[in-house]
């Protein structure tokens, strides 16, 4: 029995270490120290930064930049607060990173793009790194210099292997997505001609659509962040050209017809954060009615449904021309409540990970880069999608309780009142 419970005691340990996590990579961070010379600089003027994993093996001359996501800021106010964040400061910023997903050197994890030489672009502008201008009052200094920080760091990858790359992709997520729509053709101009070049944007195709209350806010939002940092110089030619204002050329749906470089589209139908600012932003719902919506899709009405699907045929209809004739793009659109897939381990490859057409995110990528097949596959509508990873924020705390007023003091008896009392002791 002792045996029996020995033999038992070393396979499961064997087991563990089977299947045990992977310890996680951790990158160091490199600041672009002649940056400041390029005048490339943070909102708070600190030197940008990036974190840089050599490729190894058969992927040695190949490259994969990911551009970091994380909002933007549209006014003096918005960028001074995000100036003392690691989202407008690299003295802020952790100078070890997590690689995973796309970014992960496991090929057991990532199996096209595990041994390429894998760098992160750390987001430091508020402006998708096209900002290209200056905030000078005397008193408060800010630099909106996201297009000159994307030059810079390129100038400094180039001599250590990029401008002899074979191949390359240039990539990011949500903000850093909207950021490789509008790099992607620069992207491949400084890459020698016999380069593969392509690009994804993940959780990056932000619509121009109308909220629930009839506002185009995402819309507003984007002119007060292009015209606040200078944007403008940074858009395409063509694209300005065409369109009816500068905004315009800062979404993906209006800026995809211009991009030359094969582009794989990778989004959620029911994007967490187009849905919780762009289509029903607070300001919409002031009462509240999409809350419990917002936070739990199973507990959304059918006419908060109805909006939602209202949503994703927009989008579609945004991609209509890109899926239909695209003969080098690719797409992945599934049908989960998440923002941003290509970085977290469970959602890019993983024996549980989001599925389309029994095909994971990981697996529709490699399979469109490496022209193993044509890849554009679109989910069907919430809620038939089993293998969703929703990652939907968690609610805001409630506010605290207002303090109570103070109550003025009770006025004095009247005097026939005392007298009263005191009869009655």
């Amino acid at each position: 029995m002792e045996a029996f419970v020995l033999v038992l005691t070393l396979l499961a340990i064997k087991a563990k270490s089977v299947y045990a996590e992977p310890e996680p990579l951790l990158v160091g961070m490199t600041l672009v120290k002649n940056a400041s010379a390029q005048g490339a600089l943070c909102l708070d003027g600190s030197l940008p930064a990036y974190h840089f994993h050599k490729g190894f093996g058969s992927g040695v001359h190949n490259w994969l930049l990911q551009f970091e996501g994380g909002g933007w800021c549209n006014d003096i106010e918005s960028c001074l607060e995000r100036s003392k964040t690691r989202r407008g400061s690299s003295r802020y910023m952790s100078k070890l990173e997590v690689f995973s997903g796309i970014l992960s050197n496991n090929k057991s994890l990532n199996p096209d793009f595990y041994n390429w030489n894998r760098v992160k672009l750390r987001y430091c502008d508020g402006a998708s790194f096209a900002g290209n201008s200056k905030f000078d009052n005397g008193t408060s200094l800010l630099y909106f210099r996201g297009q000159r920080i994307w030059q810079a760091i390129i100038l400094d990858l180039l001599p250590q292997g990029l401008e002899t790359a074979e191949k390359a992709l240039l990539s990011g997520c949500s903000a850093g997505g909207l950021a490789s729509f509008l790099h992607c053709n620069n992207f491949t101009e400084y890459l020698p001609p016999n380069t593969t070049v392509k690009c994804l944007g993940d959780a990056g195709f932000f619509l121009d659509v109308q909220d629930i209350s009839g506002n185009h806010t995402m819309r507003a939002f984007y002119n007060s962040v292009v015209s606040m940092q200078g944007v403008t110089q940074s858009l395409d030619a063509n694209c300005l050209q065409n369109s009816s204002s500068p905004t315009q050329c800062f979404f993906p749906q209006y800026a995809l017809g211009y991009i030359r470089t094969p582009f794989f589209i990778l989004n959620t139908a029911y994007d967490v954060y187009q849905f919780h600012n762009g289509l029903v932003p607070p300001l919409s719902d002031p009462k509240g009615h999409w809350n419990h919506c917002k936070f739990n899709p199973a507990a959304c009405n059918t006419s908060q449904i109805n909006v939602l699907q209202g949503f994703r045929q927009d989008m579609l209809a945004a991609l209509k021309s890109f899926l239909q004739y695209s003969a080098k793009g690719g797409a992945f659109i599934n049908s989960c409540f998440a923002h941003c897939q290509s970085e977290s381990q469970d959602t890019w490859y993983a024996v549980d990970a989001p599925r389309v057409y029994n095909k994971t995110i990981a697996e529709a990528v490699g399979d469109w880069y490496f022209e193993r097949s044509i890849t554009k596959v679109i989910d069907c509508p919430y809620p038939c999608d089993t293998t969703c990873h929703n990652l939907i924020p968690p609610p805001p705390p409630p506010l605290p309780p207002a303090p109570a007023p103070a109550l003025p003091p009770p006025p004095a008896p009247p005097v026939h009142a005392q007298r009263t009392q005191n009869l009655g002791v």
